[in-house]
Order: C-alpha cells, then sequence, then structure tokens
C-alpha cells in the first residue's frame, strides 16, 4: 500500500504534521457546516412552503456576516488565529444544537410554525456572525502553516479539502432526511466540528501576524484601499459577486426538488452536492495543469459558461439533466475560484491577508446569500422558473458588460 510520503504531488515541502491536522479539522468542520443548508432548506420549505422564506434564511444570515467582516479582518490580522478559530468553532456548536432544537418535530408541536421560522432565522444570523470571522481566520491561518515556496499548492489542497466536505455533507445530508428524521440528520452537524476543535489543539500557537498600531477603521480603510489599487483583483471579485447573485440558483433548490424534479431530500441533497463535484473536478484537473496564461480572459469565458448552465437548468424537468447542469456550472465556477483565489495569494502581503480575506468575504457572502435572498425574491414575482431564467441571462450580461468595460482584468496574466 501507497504512503502519501512516495506520492510526488504530496511528498513536497507543503505536508506537515500541523497542515495534516488542520486539513482533518477542515474536512470535518465544512462537511458538518454544508449539511445544514439541506437540512435546513428542507425542513424550512416543507413547515412554510414559501420561495421567499428560502431566500429569507440566506438573508438573515448574510446581514451579519457582510456587517461585521471588515472589523472581523481587522481582528484576525490582531489575534492568535488557531485561537481565535478555535473559540468560531465552539460557537458554532452551541448555534447548531440551537437549529437542532428550532427545527426538531417536538419544537413545531410546541410553538407554532412562524415561531419556528423566525428561531431559525435568529440562529442562522448568529452563524453569520461567527463566520465573519472563522473565514478571514482559516484563510490567514494557512499561510502561517506551510513554507512560502509552498503556498499555491497548499492552497489548492485546501481549496480542494473544502470541496470534498462539500459534496459529502449535502449528499450524507440528504440521505439522512430520506431515511431517518430532521433531528437524527442533525446529530453528525454537532460531532464532526467537535472532533475538528479536538485536532485543532495538535497546532502550536502562532505568532500575530500584524502589530500595527492602527485603530480598527484605520485598518479596516487599509484593507479596502489595498483592494481598491488592485484593479485585477478588484474586478475579479465583483464578476464573481453579480455572477452569482444573479445566476445562483442554490436557494430555490427545494423547490425544484420538490415541485419540479420530484425527488425528495436524498435527491435534494444531491442536487446541491453537484456544483461542489463539479467545483473539485475543475480544481484537481487545473492544479495538475495549471491555466499558464491569459487568465483573466478564461475568467470571463468561464462566468459566461455558468449563465448558460444556470439557463439549462432552470428549463430541464429531468433530475440527471438538471443535475449535469449543475455539475457543468461547478466546473466553470471552480475556473473562476481557482483564479480569484489565486490573486489573493500572490499578490496579498501576510500582514493584510486577515483584512483582505474579510473583503473578499463580503464579496462572497454578498453573492450567495444575498443571492439567495434576490431568488426567493424573483421567484415569488416572477414564478420559479423565469426568475432562474432571468438570472442564467443576467450572468451572461455580466460577462459580456465585464468583457468590454474593464481590458485590465481581461488582460490579466500571473
Amino acid at each position: 500500500m501507497k504512503s502519501w510520503r512516495n506520492i510526488p504531488y504530496l511528498s513536497q515541502p507543503v505536508i506537515n504534521a500541523e497542515f495534516t491536522a488542520y486539513i482533518v479539522a477542515r474536512i470535518l468542520f465544512i462537511a458538518g457546516l454544508r449539511m445544514t443548508p439541506v437540512l435546513l432548506g428542507w425542513r424550512l420549505y416543507e413547515i412554510t412552503g414559501s420561495k421567499l422564506a428560502l431566500g429569507m434564511l440566506g438573508l438573515s444570515e448574510v446581514i451579519p456576516a457582510i456587517a461585521l467582516a471588515l472589523p472581523a479582518g481587522v481582528r484576525v490580522d490582531r489575534s492568535d488565529k488557531r485561537k481565535l478559530l478555535t473559540t468560531c468553532m465552539g460557537l458554532y456548536l452551541v448555534l447548531m444544537a440551537g437549529l437542532m432544537l428550532a427545527t426538531s418535530h417536538w419544537y413545531t408541536q410546541q410553538y407554532s410554525n412562524l415561531v419556528a421560522e423566525w428561531t431559525i432565522y435568529f440562529l442562522m444570523a448568529g452563524t453569520g456572525a461567527v463566520r465573519a470571522y472563522s473565514g478571514a481566520a482559516f484563510n490567514a491561518f494557512l499561510a502561517q502553516l506551510v513554507p512560502t515556496e509552498s503556498l499555491v499548492k497548499a492552497a489548492s489542497i485546501n481549496s480542494m479539502v473544502w470541496l470534498i466536505a462539500a459534496v459529502i455533507g449535502p449528499a450524507f445530508a440528504g440521505l439522512l432526511m430520506g431515511y431517518t428524521n430532521i433531528t437524527i440528520a442533525f446529530i453528525p452537524v454537532l460531532v464532526l466540528p467537535s472532533i475538528a476543535i479536538i485536532l485543532f489543539q495538535r497546532i502550536a500557537p502562532k505568532p500575530i501576524s500584524w502589530q500595527g498600531t492602527s485603530k480598527t477603521w484605520e485598518g479596516v480603510k487599509e484593507g479596502l484601499q489595498f483592494v481598491w489599487n488592485q484593479k485585477a483583483l478588484l474586478s475579479a471579485m465583483s464578476l464573481d459577486m453579480f455572477a452569482v447573485l444573479f445566476g445562483g440558483a442554490v436557494a430555490l433548490l427545494p423547490a425544484f426538488a420538490n415541485d419540479i424534479l420530484k425527488v425528495g431530500p436524498q435527491g435534494l441533497g444531491w442536487l446541491v452536492a453537484a456544483t461542489y463535484i463539479g467545483n473539485f473536478i475543475a480544481l484537481a484537473w487545473f492544479t495538475k495543469r495549471p491555466l499558464k496564461k491569459k487568465q483573466g480572459k478564461a475568467l470571463l469565458i468561464v462566468v459566461a459558461g455558468f449563465g448558460l448552465c444556470i439557463l439549462v437548468f432552470a428549463l430541464s424537468e429531468s433530475f440527471w439533466l438538471s443535475f449535469f447542469a449543475l455539475l457543468a456550472s461547478g466546473l466553470f465556477d471552480g475556473v473562476s475560484m481557482i483564479v480569484r483565489g489565486t490573486i489573493v495569494q500572490l499578490f496579498v502581503p501576510d500582514e493584510m491577508r486577515g483584512r483582505v480575506s474579510a473583503v473578499n468575504s463580503m464579496f462572497i457572502n454578498s453573492s450567495n446569500e444575498l443571492g439567495q435572498f434576490e431568488s426567493g425574491v424573483a421567484a415569488t414575482a416572477m414564478g420559479l422558473i423565469p426568475s432562474v431564467i432571468f438570472g442564467g441571462c443576467m450572468t451572461l450580461l455580466i460577462a459580456g458588460i465585464t468583457w468590454f468595460k474593464s481590458p485590465t482584468l481581461r488582460k490579466f496574466e500571473y
């Protein structure tokens, strides 16, 4: 049996005991977290029957995540990141325990569906607040675990691990929901992060990366100015934000699975996982065969491809066509992730990573969770299928406008 030490790709200096503990902890933590959109989406749609409620689920999380992102970035740069991440994971456990209770059949029997619905929104707002810190801290902590020359490779492995967890989590959640009940399905959501916290204690505390004397809002301003001056980075973040804001259909998957495809929670789990499977394939392929030139142009092309896949998904009435449309959208999105992630790792100094990661998280949160709210509102106003068609068309339009209006990004190479 081969050891990882005999595999050329994995035997590089990027591998060490602390990086291994970080990676294993991260895959367990993310797998637990990525189960929750399937569990909450299905249960909330079951309770309310409302597409707008699915959008509100994203909005309740994104408001605190965006509001706290910039000061969180300053805190990350000034903190012992291992200690901060351990605290964040502990808070997540408390919030997940609350969601386990709020989604249980016992809770909906004791209280009205409206109370259960707003309890879920309130707890999701708590997860958004915690995520403002944990997202930036995870990204910044990685650079302290490996040598500088191995950072890009470590970032690729880190992204692949995130995607593996993002595939396993939703698929597992769908199976548990289909064959057990919501309360049992929440048990791994509590167990997996608990193991991750234990593994994190194997990592030694690291030096605080930024010893600056700037006040919090001065540090925030420095982070914003850095991103503003990096035009390629700013354009890439903006492109992704607006494309996913309009083109994302993830929030509406419970409605598609229940009303159109008739596949139940098991099918919903695989539909949620499909995009991440595509992400993983793209990341694995381009890690071995990286883009050598014209990365900016490639980014614009794959965003347009993402929009086309969303249109196919909107028009599909077949589970398998829908699944492969989402998988293909994940392939295109995976290339976008690689380009954006590489820009951040290569062009951001260590003392700025927390703040720049916080700015980046604002764009990501805006596109994903605000996109969920936009999807819920559009589906309520236009209807389920027309709203997703509208989103796909808007993504194509945004890619076209950016092609002509942002020559800096179109010509960008690294």
